[in-house]
């Protein structure tokens, strides 16, 4: 064999084991990620946004961080798979709905507070917040996970779908049955508002509409559009009086545990990946609105006035199961409160100072 064949020879061998080595460190430093939105690209705003993650975290890490993402429920529920979460070895990250973030941070049913937000823009704002930031704090404490971002669960704000009349007023939804997620807090917001409560999974809530099992549900208008439930339902109010969302989290573990250009590289990611799923996820909410309201025999936006009949009567009716009940104390829930109150003047003074001198 000649010298520039055993060259060529050994100059592969190298490249061989260079490849091994770099293959086998991104191994070691695999983040996997685990949500529940089908793994489309143009139906959802998870998937797009974690894609987008995936391609910033490696090209940021020089390769250094693999980030493989499990949709659909791949890898299991929510609240099994952010179990494996906690630990970091099996599953790095996690997106969790509202009702499931109880299971590991108590204090965040605060973030179900019925008419919360009055804007997409006070709802970000407060999301982005230091504020909430220190408040999230308290899942690193209570189940060894760190925060890094507040998705809109299938676009935040709902809107109520059901077979009965059209909802314009507060007193139109009293007497309904509406089905919601199993979650207590919803519970008492539809008690309050004078409406029955079913609790059902959502693998059930066609069937229970088309069966009359339940007159009715809410949802972002997005879902609304996906699964036609104009084929079930007859009238849709976007009213929203529920914010729905989905909490990015991440193993303290094995986030820890990176170097700290890695660890500033997927928290950068991170945040330019939520702000693109909120514009994802807001454009469904308006697109399905206007196909609701070409699909359902009729339509209606709740008007000011009538949301803030059905927060003077669904706030204090919350705020008693939420202290009684579930046992966060009012002090707490009334910090988040306040939060939210101070964010929206300062958009407000902000507004009048940057765009009406």
């Amino acid at each position: 064999m000649t010298m520039i064949a055993l060259r060529r020879c050994a100059g592969a061998t190298l490249g061989a084991l260079m490849l091994t080595m770099a293959t086998m460190a991104a191994a070691e430093n695999t983040m996997t990620i685990a949500h529940l939105y089908p793994d489309s690209l143009t139906d959802n705003d998870v998937a797009p946004s974690l894609a987008h993650f995936k391609q910033l975290v490696e090209s940021a890490t020089g390769g250094a961080i693999e980030v493989k993402v499990f949709g659909a429920g791949a890898l299991g529920q929510e609240v099994e798979t952010g179990k494996q979460v906690q630990t970091g070895k099996l599953v790095q990250s996690v997106l969790i709905s509202s009702g499931a973030m109880s299971s590991f941070y108590k204090n965040y049913q605060i973030v179900t507070t019925p008419f919360l937000f009055s804007s997409y823009h006070v709802a970000w704002e407060f999301f982005d917040s230091e504020w909430f930031a220190e408040f999230m704090g308290g899942v690193l404490e209570t189940s060894r996970l760190r925060y890094l971002g507040t998705l809109d669960d299938a676009g935040g704000f709902v809107a109520f779908t059901n077979n009965k009349r059209l909802i314009k007023t507060m007193d139109d939804v009293a007497g309904l049955n509406i089905r919601v997620e199993e979650n207590p807090a919803h519970v008492a917001t539809m008690r309050a508002l004078g409406a029955s409560a079913t609790p059902l999974p959502w693998g059930e809530v066609h069937t229970a509409l088309a069966t009359g099992l339940a007159d009715g549900q809410f949802n972002a208008p997005g879902v609304s559009k996906s699964f036609k439930l104009w084929e079930v339902n007859d009238y849709t109010t976007w009213s929203g009086h529920v914010f729905n969302t989905l909490t990015w989290l991440v193993s303290d573990a094995w986030l820890s545990a990176l170097p700290d250009a890695h660890r500033l590289a997927v928290v950068r990611a991170a945040r330019e990946s939520v702000r693109m799923a909120r514009g994802i996820s807001t454009q469904m909410s308006v697109v399905g609105w206007a196909e609701s309201c070409k699909r359902f025999k009729a339509c209606h936006v709740l008007s000011e006035s009538e949301k803030a009949k059905m927060r003077a009567v669904t706030r204090p009716a919350f705020k008693a199961w939420i202290t009684g009940d579930f046992g966060i104390p009012a002090a707490e829930v009334e910090a988040m409160w306040a939060a939210v109150a101070q964010i929206e003047a300062e958009l407000d003074r902000r507004a009048r100072e940057r765009y009406l001198r």
